[in-house]
């Protein structure tokens, strides 16, 4: 309530002399009693104070002559206008007056407001009045008070002395109804400090994700709202579990320490707030609780509380309990509203919270794992290198001693173990010998040889193809007290040794570490039984070549031991052939058709046809020897092949139309020269036309088609020799080139054939620095022959047998 007093006011009789005007009005004109209207208007608070003395006469509120001539001046006033004597009874009162307290002129004139207001409201009204009284000044104050319908009114009222025309003193008070102003600043009010209060958590929210730290700021925020002595947030959160934030006032003593039960709490509660109810408590005295909740809150002296649910989702997280302990203290709606927003946003942050929280433990839980990860990868890739170099090594050498040497330095290196060294066995003496090792710090144990009787428990888990390890209990003499991994050396023929590892004791080996040592005992394994298939292949490659060099031996000195005797039998034969001639003329008999002719010329025919073929036998045989060994004379000269070539396969068309074959030679524009050794070119196509005719059934054709390939480095010719109506098997392909081979039933015309000629050819096309394949498909059989257009002077000799 608001009170202040101003200066007395001035003798009312001095305004006698006046004439009657309204204070601050445009004209001050007299006043007209008779325009209450337009009067109403014009007249306030202060002009009615000027006015009044000068209009009341010497009367008593029961004069009703003079009371009908003063109402209507009285009602032109707009605020509420009263006059009292001084026993406080209502003299007069203006129709705003009686409107703003609710009752009639009638029911007020003669009473004083302990007859319409109780009596703590009316008190403040009698003060005044006596205070005003005592001292002559005027006093002004905020009051309050229930109007007769009910409504709670604030006054601002204003009291002042005054006399009548004949002198008495009389109580002026006029009223502004300022309800609704203070009305309105109580909701600007309520509304600033839910606001304030909102924006605490806000900013709380954006610079902190932290539950506990969002909590305290809220229950800080929340006493400084509500002007309370304690707030605190009881979580039941089965890890935060009791009082995890509180708010003090000064001298209150906290709670946090103190066990459940004695914090205010018991179960029922907790089943009371479930469903989301609150409880507002403003006087525990007067509350009905249970005994042993009342007696607690008694012994903490709160007199009145206010507790709220927080809610996590559907969870009932915690309690907001606000205690007031200096008084009772009603708990006002709209502060029950506020913090009825301020629990729905603290669920919502403090599940947020709790989710970034485990984001962010996750992230560093992801973070650890990928550092771990990280360094287990790079420990990966250097075990992955280690392998490699040794695999490496296996794949490009041979030498089971290097490989082996590599092995056992490269895991000593990678693991950074004391030593290590592997050992092979020999099963049928039942021994193990330590043939290759790498030590950093260790003596040499190369050279030792073990008896596996003597370890059973070693190696009977090992032959079994188990790794294990160990640390000895009693110190080694040499090595000390070591951690040792033992992993068998094995494949999938058993096992062939094993590998040792010797580290401190400190510390054992890890997965990752037995997985590398196991990989590098299967390249181990690998290195070992490769050196022996090697030299198991050595050996017998070694045989092979002796005895290929005995068939070359025994090829070569028969074919020069039989070419003299062939040749005096072809001698022979051609003057046995002159003789035959000359007495029974034997050519005449050679012309005539075979089944005409006499037995003496078949006779002669065979001998000759026989004697033919072993001289070819035996010149193809002497020929291969030479290109086997290297000496084969080349002669590379130019050989122009449009002018060449169709003198050769012409001499084939004879043979080829006797046997009803077509034989064609197609050449490319502007073939370029061709600089080779004429004699083996001419030997290799005779060589294919010659198996072309016969193989060719009657009714098929033969091609021969030159190109140029000048898209190849240097330049090359190729040479196409196609034949149809037959077709060489997939599985013959590969040993056609074979010596002494040939295609079981592929000669239609029983010509026989030594087997040679294909084998001389590909010798022949190796040493003019050429290829030749072979496609066979569809009854379409082609031989190419690719040369270079220039033949060096050094030609690539052939290699192996």
């Amino acid at each position: 309530m608001n009170q202040h007093q101003s200066t007395p006011h001035p003798d009312a009789s001095s305004l006698l002399t006046e004439p009657l005007t309204v204070p601050g009005s445009a004209s001050e004109s007299p006043l007209d009693l008779d325009n209450s209207k337009s009067t109403s208007q014009a007249l306030d608070r202060d002009a009615a104070a000027e006015i009044l003395p000068v209009l009341l006469p010497d009367l008593r509120p029961d004069c009703q002559q003079e009371s009908l001539i003063l109402n209507p001046i009285l009602n032109a006033i707009a605020d509420p206008l009263s006059v009292k004597d001084q026993q406080g009874r209502w003299c007069f009162l203006n129709q705003a007056y009686c409107g703003l307290m609710g009752y009639s002129q009638s029911e007020l004139l003669g009473q004083s407001e302990t007859v319409i207001l109780s009596a703590s409201e009316a008190e403040p009204f009698l003060q005044a009045d006596r205070q005003v009284l005592a001292t002559g000044q005027t006093y002004e104050q905020e009051v309050g008070f229930t109007d007769a319908d009910g409504y709670q009114r604030v006054v601002l009222r204003k009291t002042s002395l005054m006399r009548s025309a004949d002198g008495e003193l009389l109580l002026l008070s006029t009223l502004q109804d300022i309800t609704q102003r203070q009305e309105a600043e109580r909701t600007l009010h309520r509304q600033s400090e839910r606001n304030r209060l909102l924006a605490a958590i806000a900013q709380c929210l954006l610079q902190s994700f932290s539950p506990e730290q969002l909590l305290q700021t809220t229950v800080n925020a929340v006493r400084s709202f509500l002007q309370v002595d304690r707030v605190l947030f009881y979580s039941f959160d089965a890890e935060t579990k009791g009082i995890v934030a509180e708010s003090l006032g000064e001298d209150v003593p906290t709670l946090t320490n103190l066990p459940r039960k004695k914090a205010c709490f018991i179960p029922e509660d907790i089943t009371y707030y479930r469903p989301g109810r609150f409880q507002a408590i403003a006087d525990v005295g007067a509350a009905s609780l249970p005994t042993l909740h009342l007696n607690q809150l008694h012994h903490h002296r709160i007199q009145a509380y206010l507790v709220l649910p927080i809610f996590e989702g559907e969870t009932l997280h915690g309690l907001i309990c606000a205690h007031h302990c200096q008084s009772i203290r009603p708990w006002q709606d709209w502060e029950v509203e506020t913090l009825n927003e301020v629990v729905a946003q603290i669920g919502n942050a403090v599940k947020q919270a709790k989710l970034i929280q485990q984001v962010h433990q996750l992230n560093a839980v992801l973070e650890c794992q990928v550092t771990q990860r990280t360094q287990q990868l790079q420990t990966a890739l250097e075990f992955e290198a280690t392998l490699k170099r040794i695999t490496d090594r296996v794949r490009d050498s041979l030498d089971q001693k290097q490989i082996m040497l590599t092995a056992v330095k490269e895991i000593t290196e990678a693991l950074g173990v004391k030593g290590s060294n592997t050992a092979l066995y020999d099963l049928e003496q039942g021994t193990s010998t330590i043939y290759y090792e790498y030590n950093r710090s260790l003596p040499s144990y190369q050279g030792r040889v073990a008896q596996m009787e003597a370890f059973p428990e070693v190696y009977r888990q090992l032959l079994e193809g188990q790794y294990f390890q160990f640390c000895s209990k009693e110190p080694n003499p040499v090595r000390g007290q070591v951690t040792m991994l033992a992993c068998p050396i094995l494949d999938d023929r058993g096992v062939l040794g094993d590998l040792w590892l010797i580290k401190d004791k400190e510390s054992g080996f890890n997965e990752l570490e037995i997985r590398l040592v196991q990989q590098v005992a299967n390249q181990c394994a690998i290195a070992i039984r490769q050196a022996r298939l090697y030299q198991a292949a050595q050996t017998q490659v070694e045989e092979l070549e002796r005895l290929n060099r005995l068939k070359d031996d025994f090829l070569s000195t028969v074919s020069h031991e039989l070419r003299t005797p062939v040749t005096s039998m072809r001698v022979a034969l051609q003057l046995l052939g002159v003789t035959l001639n000359q007495e029974f003329d034997l050519n005449a008999e050679l012309q005539k058709p075979k089944p005409e002719q006499t037995r003496l010329a078949r006779y002669y025919l065979i001998l000759q046809e026989e004697c033919e073929r072993e001289i070819s036998l035996i010149n193809d045989l002497l020929d291969l020897q030479r290109l086997d060994v290297g000496n084969h004379p080349i002669y590379p000269e130019a050989v122009v092949l449009p002018q060449w070539l169709p003198d050769l396969v012409n001499g084939f068309g004879e043979r080829a139309k006797s046997r009803q074959q077509s034989l064609t030679l197609v050449l490319s524009e502007d073939l370029p020269m061709l600089k080779t050794d004429l004699a083996s070119l001419e030997r290799i196509l005779a060589e294919l036309l010659n198996n072309a005719c016969k193989y060719t059934p009657p009714g098929e054709q033969i091609c021969l088609e030159v190109i140029s390939l000048p898209e190849v480095d240097m330049g090359q010719l190729s040479f196409r020799l196609t034949n149809t109506g037959t077709e060489i098997p997939a599985a013959e392909i590969p040993r056609i080139f074979d010596k002494f081979y040939r295609v079981p039933s592929a000669d239609p015309w029983k010509q026989g054939g030594t087997g040679l000629g294909l084998a001389l050819v590909q010798k022949l096309v190796m040493y003019l620095s050429g290829e030749i394949v072979v496609e066979s498909q569809d009854q379409r059989t082609t031989f190419t022959v690719n040369l270079p257009t220039q033949l060096g002077p050094h030609p690539m000799s052939v290699l192996g047998h």
